[in-house]
Protein backbone atom coordinates (compact mmCIF):
# COMPACT_ATOMS: atom_id res chain seq x y z
CA UNK A 1 0.00 0.00 0.00
CA UNK A 2 1.47 3.21 -0.94
CA UNK A 3 2.15 6.19 1.91
CA UNK A 4 -0.28 8.24 0.54
CA UNK A 5 -3.33 5.94 0.58
CA UNK A 6 -2.38 4.93 4.17
CA UNK A 7 -2.46 8.99 5.32
CA UNK A 8 -5.59 9.13 3.58
CA UNK A 9 -7.08 5.56 5.38
CA UNK A 10 -5.83 7.30 8.23
CA UNK A 11 -7.47 10.19 8.41
CA UNK A 12 -10.76 8.47 7.24
CA UNK A 13 -10.49 6.42 10.81
CA UNK A 14 -9.58 9.51 12.67
CA UNK A 15 -12.21 12.18 11.72
CA UNK A 16 -15.44 11.43 13.66
CA UNK A 17 -18.56 10.16 11.41
CA UNK A 18 -22.19 11.98 12.23
CA UNK A 19 -24.25 9.81 14.00
CA UNK A 20 -27.69 11.22 14.43
CA UNK A 21 -29.16 8.15 16.00
CA UNK A 22 -26.62 8.28 18.51
CA UNK A 23 -27.08 12.43 19.39
CA UNK A 24 -30.82 11.74 19.82
CA UNK A 25 -29.89 8.85 22.21
CA UNK A 26 -27.93 10.82 24.47
CA UNK A 27 -31.15 13.28 24.81
CA UNK A 28 -33.12 10.57 26.31
CA UNK A 29 -31.94 10.93 29.55
CA UNK A 30 -31.83 14.37 29.59
CA UNK A 31 -36.18 13.95 28.47
CA UNK A 32 -36.57 10.99 30.65
CA UNK A 33 -35.13 13.35 33.92
CA UNK A 34 -37.29 16.40 33.27
CA UNK A 35 -40.34 14.28 33.19
CA UNK A 36 -39.70 12.50 36.11
CA UNK A 37 -39.08 16.16 37.76
CA UNK A 38 -42.18 17.71 36.21
CA UNK A 39 -44.22 14.47 37.44
CA UNK A 40 -42.83 14.92 41.03
CA UNK A 41 -43.64 18.57 41.27
CA UNK A 42 -46.74 17.84 39.53
CA UNK A 43 -47.56 15.18 42.75
CA UNK A 44 -46.71 17.31 45.11
CA UNK A 45 -49.04 19.87 43.72
CA UNK A 46 -51.74 17.49 43.64
CA UNK A 47 -51.11 16.17 47.39
CA UNK A 48 -50.75 20.25 48.48
CA UNK A 49 -54.00 20.93 46.82
CA UNK A 50 -55.56 17.68 48.30
CA UNK A 51 -54.77 18.67 51.78
CA UNK A 52 -55.95 22.46 51.37
CA UNK A 53 -59.43 20.98 50.41
CA UNK A 54 -59.47 18.41 53.30
CA UNK A 55 -58.11 21.00 56.04
CA UNK A 56 -61.01 23.05 54.06
CA UNK A 57 -63.59 20.34 54.52
CA UNK A 58 -62.60 19.81 58.15
CA UNK A 59 -63.04 23.46 59.46
CA UNK A 60 -66.45 23.82 57.52
CA UNK A 61 -67.63 20.67 59.48
CA UNK A 62 -66.58 22.31 62.31
CA UNK A 63 -69.63 23.21 65.19
CA UNK A 64 -68.24 24.27 67.88
CA UNK A 65 -65.83 27.65 68.95
CA UNK A 66 -65.82 30.45 67.01
CA UNK A 67 -64.96 28.71 63.43
CA UNK A 68 -68.55 26.48 64.22
CA UNK A 69 -70.27 30.14 64.84
CA UNK A 70 -68.67 31.75 61.10
CA UNK A 71 -69.96 28.28 59.70
CA UNK A 72 -73.13 28.96 60.82
CA UNK A 73 -72.98 32.49 59.39
CA UNK A 74 -71.51 31.19 56.14
CA UNK A 75 -74.53 28.08 55.86
CA UNK A 76 -77.32 30.45 56.68
CA UNK A 77 -77.78 29.06 59.82
CA UNK A 78 -77.96 31.92 62.18
CA UNK A 79 -81.42 34.21 61.04
CA UNK A 80 -80.94 35.94 63.99
CA UNK A 81 -83.66 39.02 65.26
CA UNK A 82 -80.47 40.83 66.58
CA UNK A 83 -76.93 40.82 65.79
CA UNK A 84 -73.96 41.96 67.78
CA UNK A 85 -70.91 43.94 65.20
CA UNK A 86 -67.49 44.61 66.42
CA UNK A 87 -64.13 43.72 67.43
CA UNK A 88 -63.07 41.72 70.22
CA UNK A 89 -64.56 43.81 72.80
CA UNK A 90 -68.14 42.80 70.96
CA UNK A 91 -67.47 39.11 71.16
CA UNK A 92 -66.78 39.29 74.54
CA UNK A 93 -68.91 41.37 75.79
CA UNK A 94 -72.43 40.78 74.52
CA UNK A 95 -73.80 37.26 75.21
CA UNK A 96 -76.60 36.58 73.05
CA UNK A 97 -78.25 34.16 75.61
CA UNK A 98 -78.69 36.80 78.24
CA UNK A 99 -79.94 39.36 74.96
CA UNK A 100 -82.41 36.66 74.06
CA UNK A 101 -83.61 35.84 77.55
CA UNK A 102 -85.01 39.57 78.49
CA UNK A 103 -85.70 40.78 75.10
CA UNK A 104 -87.63 37.64 73.55
CA UNK A 105 -85.56 38.36 70.15
CA UNK A 106 -82.91 36.02 68.77
CA UNK A 107 -79.52 36.93 68.99
CA UNK A 108 -76.02 36.41 67.49
CA UNK A 109 -72.82 37.90 68.21
CA UNK A 110 -70.50 38.81 64.97
CA UNK A 111 -67.86 39.96 66.93
CA UNK A 112 -64.61 39.71 65.53
CA UNK A 113 -61.44 39.28 67.11
CA UNK A 114 -58.20 42.08 66.03
CA UNK A 115 -60.80 43.26 63.27
CA UNK A 116 -61.34 47.07 62.48
CA UNK A 117 -64.60 48.71 60.84
CA UNK A 118 -63.35 47.31 57.60
CA UNK A 119 -63.05 43.99 58.26
CA UNK A 120 -66.21 44.13 60.68
CA UNK A 121 -68.80 45.51 57.80
CA UNK A 122 -67.13 42.88 54.99
CA UNK A 123 -67.80 40.15 58.15
CA UNK A 124 -71.86 41.65 58.41
CA UNK A 125 -71.99 41.90 54.35
CA UNK A 126 -71.23 38.63 54.62
CA UNK A 127 -73.85 37.75 57.41
CA UNK A 128 -76.37 39.58 54.92
CA UNK A 129 -75.48 37.55 52.33
CA UNK A 130 -76.58 34.17 53.69
CA UNK A 131 -79.24 34.82 56.44
CA UNK A 132 -82.09 36.59 56.84
CA UNK A 133 -81.98 40.50 57.24
CA UNK A 134 -81.83 40.83 60.97
CA UNK A 135 -83.99 43.67 62.84
CA UNK A 136 -81.28 45.23 64.77
CA UNK A 137 -77.71 45.31 64.40
CA UNK A 138 -75.48 46.62 67.43
CA UNK A 139 -72.49 47.96 66.38
CA UNK A 140 -70.15 47.60 69.49
CA UNK A 141 -67.57 51.41 68.93
CA UNK A 142 -63.76 51.04 69.80
CA UNK A 143 -61.53 54.38 70.85
CA UNK A 144 -60.28 52.25 67.43
CA UNK A 145 -63.13 52.35 65.01
CA UNK A 146 -61.56 55.03 62.94
CA UNK A 147 -57.99 53.17 61.89
CA UNK A 148 -58.51 50.64 59.02
CA UNK A 149 -56.96 47.23 59.11
CA UNK A 150 -53.49 47.07 58.25
CA UNK A 151 -53.49 42.79 58.21
CA UNK A 152 -56.20 40.78 58.70
CA UNK A 153 -55.97 38.89 62.15
CA UNK A 154 -56.75 35.49 62.15
CA UNK A 155 -56.88 34.82 58.18
CA UNK A 156 -57.40 31.04 58.52
CA UNK A 157 -60.84 31.37 59.40
CA UNK A 158 -61.81 33.12 56.16
CA UNK A 159 -59.92 30.83 53.53
CA UNK A 160 -62.11 27.89 53.83
CA UNK A 161 -64.85 30.23 52.13
CA UNK A 162 -62.51 32.31 50.24
CA UNK A 163 -64.30 30.91 47.10
CA UNK A 164 -67.47 33.01 48.33
CA UNK A 165 -67.05 36.03 45.83
CA UNK A 166 -68.94 38.72 48.25
CA UNK A 167 -66.62 38.03 51.19
CA UNK A 168 -63.53 37.44 49.09
CA UNK A 169 -63.84 40.53 47.45
CA UNK A 170 -64.09 42.36 50.48
CA UNK A 171 -61.17 41.09 52.33
CA UNK A 172 -58.65 41.49 49.56
CA UNK A 173 -59.61 44.95 48.37
CA UNK A 174 -58.68 44.96 52.48
CA UNK A 175 -55.52 42.77 52.39
CA UNK A 176 -54.07 42.03 48.76
CA UNK A 177 -51.80 39.43 50.31
CA UNK A 178 -54.97 37.14 51.14
CA UNK A 179 -55.39 36.31 47.40
CA UNK A 180 -52.11 33.78 47.77
CA UNK A 181 -54.52 31.72 50.56
CA UNK A 182 -57.04 31.31 47.35
CA UNK A 183 -54.82 30.58 44.60
CA UNK A 184 -51.62 28.88 46.37
CA UNK A 185 -52.19 25.21 48.47
CA UNK A 186 -51.52 25.42 51.99
CA UNK A 187 -50.40 28.82 51.86
CA UNK A 188 -53.48 30.32 54.01
CA UNK A 189 -52.56 27.61 56.72
CA UNK A 190 -49.26 26.50 56.79
CA UNK A 191 -47.83 29.88 55.83
CA UNK A 192 -50.44 32.83 57.21
CA UNK A 193 -52.00 30.21 60.28
CA UNK A 194 -49.97 30.74 63.54
CA UNK A 195 -52.85 29.29 65.58
CA UNK A 196 -52.09 26.15 63.67
CA UNK A 197 -55.78 25.92 63.08
CA UNK A 198 -55.54 23.50 60.31
CA UNK A 199 -55.21 21.08 62.93
CA UNK A 200 -58.71 21.64 64.14
CA UNK A 201 -59.32 20.44 60.66
CA UNK A 202 -58.12 17.58 60.62
CA UNK A 203 -59.44 17.01 63.93
CA UNK A 204 -62.85 17.35 63.02
CA UNK A 205 -62.38 14.85 60.22
CA UNK A 206 -61.07 12.32 62.79
CA UNK A 207 -64.64 12.88 65.15
CA UNK A 208 -62.21 14.47 67.24
CA UNK A 209 -63.86 18.48 67.23
CA UNK A 210 -62.37 20.89 70.18
CA UNK A 211 -64.52 21.03 73.20
CA UNK A 212 -67.78 24.12 73.20
CA UNK A 213 -66.26 27.91 74.17
CA UNK A 214 -68.86 30.00 71.82
CA UNK A 215 -72.08 30.15 72.24
CA UNK A 216 -73.92 32.31 69.32
CA UNK A 217 -70.73 33.95 68.49
CA UNK A 218 -70.24 35.04 72.08
CA UNK A 219 -66.94 33.83 74.23
CA UNK A 220 -67.20 34.04 77.83
CA UNK A 221 -63.20 35.46 79.03
CA UNK A 222 -62.89 32.72 82.15
CA UNK A 223 -59.90 35.09 83.43
CA UNK A 224 -58.72 37.39 86.02
CA UNK A 225 -57.20 41.13 86.28
CA UNK A 226 -53.40 40.67 85.28
CA UNK A 227 -50.53 43.14 85.77
CA UNK A 228 -50.64 44.22 81.97
CA UNK A 229 -52.12 47.63 82.44
CA UNK A 230 -49.35 48.79 84.31
CA UNK A 231 -46.89 47.38 82.17
CA UNK A 232 -48.86 49.34 79.43
CA UNK A 233 -49.46 52.67 81.41
CA UNK A 234 -45.55 52.82 81.94
CA UNK A 235 -44.36 52.25 78.39
CA UNK A 236 -46.98 55.08 77.56
CA UNK A 237 -46.32 57.75 80.71
CA UNK A 238 -48.00 60.48 78.23
CA UNK A 239 -51.06 58.43 77.46
CA UNK A 240 -52.25 56.89 73.87
CA UNK A 241 -54.59 58.07 71.04
CA UNK A 242 -55.60 56.75 67.96
CA UNK A 243 -56.26 58.51 64.93
CA UNK A 244 -59.38 59.65 63.19
CA UNK A 245 -58.46 58.61 59.89
CA UNK A 246 -60.75 59.99 56.53
CA UNK A 247 -60.38 56.39 55.56
CA UNK A 248 -62.05 55.04 58.68
CA UNK A 249 -64.69 57.28 58.74
CA UNK A 250 -65.58 56.53 55.05
CA UNK A 251 -65.59 52.48 56.22
CA UNK A 252 -67.92 53.34 59.37
CA UNK A 253 -69.86 55.88 57.27
CA UNK A 254 -70.37 52.65 54.89
CA UNK A 255 -71.39 50.19 57.94
CA UNK A 256 -74.24 52.41 58.39
CA UNK A 257 -75.59 52.89 54.86
CA UNK A 258 -75.54 48.91 54.30
CA UNK A 259 -77.71 48.77 57.49
CA UNK A 260 -80.51 51.78 55.79
CA UNK A 261 -80.00 50.03 52.30
CA UNK A 262 -81.16 46.76 54.17
CA UNK A 263 -84.01 48.67 56.60
CA UNK A 264 -82.30 47.37 59.59
CA UNK A 265 -82.32 49.66 62.73
CA UNK A 266 -78.90 50.05 63.72
CA UNK A 267 -77.53 51.58 67.34
CA UNK A 268 -74.33 52.77 68.39
CA UNK A 269 -72.75 51.10 71.90
CA UNK A 270 -69.39 52.15 73.40
CA UNK A 271 -69.26 49.02 75.93
CA UNK A 272 -67.84 49.11 79.05
CA UNK A 273 -64.15 50.37 79.27
CA UNK A 274 -61.83 50.29 82.34
CA UNK A 275 -61.81 53.79 83.73
CA UNK A 276 -58.39 54.30 84.26
CA UNK A 277 -57.82 53.28 80.33
CA UNK A 278 -60.24 56.14 79.44
CA UNK A 279 -57.89 58.22 81.45
CA UNK A 280 -55.41 57.39 79.37
CA UNK A 281 -56.37 57.70 75.46
CA UNK A 282 -55.52 61.63 74.83
CA UNK A 283 -57.53 62.11 71.82
CA UNK A 284 -60.92 60.18 73.47
CA UNK A 285 -63.10 63.50 73.19
CA UNK A 286 -61.86 64.13 69.52
CA UNK A 287 -62.95 60.58 68.86
CA UNK A 288 -66.35 60.67 70.85
CA UNK A 289 -67.00 64.27 68.88
CA UNK A 290 -66.88 61.84 65.80
CA UNK A 291 -68.96 59.38 66.80
CA UNK A 292 -71.65 62.12 67.78
CA UNK A 293 -71.54 63.55 64.45
CA UNK A 294 -72.43 60.40 62.79
CA UNK A 295 -74.93 59.61 65.26
CA UNK A 296 -76.93 63.06 64.75
CA UNK A 297 -76.51 63.08 60.88
CA UNK A 298 -78.17 59.59 60.28
CA UNK A 299 -79.65 59.50 63.29
CA UNK A 300 -78.81 56.53 64.59
CA UNK A 301 -78.88 55.94 68.27
CA UNK A 302 -75.32 56.11 70.62
CA UNK A 303 -75.51 54.33 74.06
CA UNK A 304 -72.16 54.93 75.83
CA UNK A 305 -71.44 52.88 78.68
CA UNK A 306 -68.31 54.68 79.63
CA UNK A 307 -69.65 55.70 82.86
CA UNK A 308 -71.01 51.85 83.85
CA UNK A 309 -71.35 51.60 87.54
CA UNK A 310 -68.49 48.91 87.00
CA UNK A 311 -66.00 50.62 85.11
CA UNK A 312 -63.70 51.15 87.74
CA UNK A 313 -63.57 47.80 89.44
CA UNK A 314 -60.91 45.66 88.38
CA UNK A 315 -63.12 42.43 89.63
CA UNK A 316 -65.47 42.82 86.41
CA UNK A 317 -62.22 42.99 84.02
CA UNK A 318 -59.36 41.29 82.69
CA UNK A 319 -57.74 43.89 81.03
CA UNK A 320 -58.07 47.66 80.54
CA UNK A 321 -60.53 46.88 77.16
CA UNK A 322 -62.17 43.74 78.04
CA UNK A 323 -64.58 42.21 80.50
CA UNK A 324 -64.10 39.14 81.94
CA UNK A 325 -67.11 36.85 82.13
CA UNK A 326 -68.75 37.81 85.58
CA UNK A 327 -68.29 41.72 83.84
CA UNK A 328 -70.60 40.50 80.25
CA UNK A 329 -72.73 39.09 81.90
CA UNK A 330 -73.71 41.98 84.09
CA UNK A 331 -73.20 44.31 81.62
CA UNK A 332 -75.48 41.91 79.08
CA UNK A 333 -77.94 42.26 81.56
CA UNK A 334 -77.87 45.89 81.42
CA UNK A 335 -77.94 46.58 77.75
CA UNK A 336 -80.87 43.79 77.14
CA UNK A 337 -82.85 45.72 79.68
CA UNK A 338 -82.12 49.06 77.66
CA UNK A 339 -83.04 47.13 74.46
CA UNK A 340 -86.53 45.90 76.05
CA UNK A 341 -87.40 49.59 76.37
CA UNK A 342 -86.58 50.18 72.95
CA UNK A 343 -88.36 47.79 71.27
CA UNK A 344 -91.35 48.40 73.42
CA UNK A 345 -91.28 52.24 71.81
CA UNK A 346 -90.06 50.49 67.89
CA UNK A 347 -93.69 48.74 68.98
CA UNK A 348 -95.87 51.35 69.85
CA UNK A 349 -94.50 53.82 67.93
CA UNK A 350 -93.35 56.60 69.70
CA UNK A 351 -90.10 58.31 69.71
CA UNK A 352 -87.10 56.52 70.93
CA UNK A 353 -85.68 57.53 74.72
CA UNK A 354 -82.18 59.44 75.31
CA UNK A 355 -79.86 57.94 73.24
CA UNK A 356 -77.06 58.29 76.44
CA UNK A 357 -77.09 55.92 79.28
CA UNK A 358 -74.24 57.89 81.19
Amino acid sequence: MSTNAHAVDSATMSTPVFAPHAAEASRLPLRAALLRLTCFFALIAVLAWSANEIIGIGLRRLTTTHYGSWNAVMQGKVNADIVISGSSRAAYHYDPRIIEGVTGHSAFNLGRNGSQTDVQLAVLNAYLEHNRRPLLVIHNLDAFSFVPTSEIYDPALYVPYLNDPELYSSLTAIDPGLKKSRYIPLYGYVVEDMNFSWMLGVRSLLGVPPSERSFGGFTPQNRTWTDDFESYRKMHPDGVSFPVEHSGVDDFTQLIRTCEKNHIHLIFVYSPEYSEMQEMTTNRREIFAEFQKLSTTYQVPLWDFSSWKYDANRAYFYNSQHLNATGAELFSNDLAVRLSIWFAHQQQGTPEPGASVR
